[in-house]
């Protein structure tokens, strides 16, 4: 019985444990992977595949540039995930089934409002939020 009890315990102080968020530096793993070959090496819209396109990559250095200083947050999560995207056809960018895969992070999204995330989509975010120009 004290086992059990000793277990239950270690179970619940795990769950009260803060998630640890994820870095730039593993978001630039999820970039490179995912969206490289499109957005170029350093985000802005130079990547390889980008001349066959008939829409141009986003540069996406100039997020928050174009946001008025502020990141976006919001907004980049939607459009990747495909919420905010036009129908399939319209648009060349696919859809990113690992980055939303896995545990979840609280994601700070505005306002105090925290969104839990998948942890790959939140290192994305991390990245792109530290390639800001």
């Amino acid at each position: 019985m004290r086992y059990i009890l000793t277990g239950l315990a270690a179970v619940a102080v795990a769950g009260c444990m803060e998630a640890e968020m994820p870095d730039a530096g593993e978001g630039r793993a999820a970039y490179d992977a995912n969206c490289a070959m499109c957005h170029g090496a350093g985000g802005k819209g130079d990547g390889a595949l980008a001349q066959d396109l008939s829409v141009a990559p986003v540069d996406l250095t100039r997020l928050t540039r174009d946001n008025g200083g502020a990141f976006p947050v919001n907004r980049v999560l939607s459009y990747i995930d495909g919420y905010k995207r036009k129908a399939p056809e319209a648009v060349e960018m696919p859809e990113f089934g690992l980055l939303l895969e896995g545990p979840s992070v609280p994601v700070a999204t505005g306002e105090g409002v925290f969104t839990p995330t998948p942890r790959p989509l939140a290192a994305l975010l991390a990245y792109l939020e530290s390639i800001q120009s």
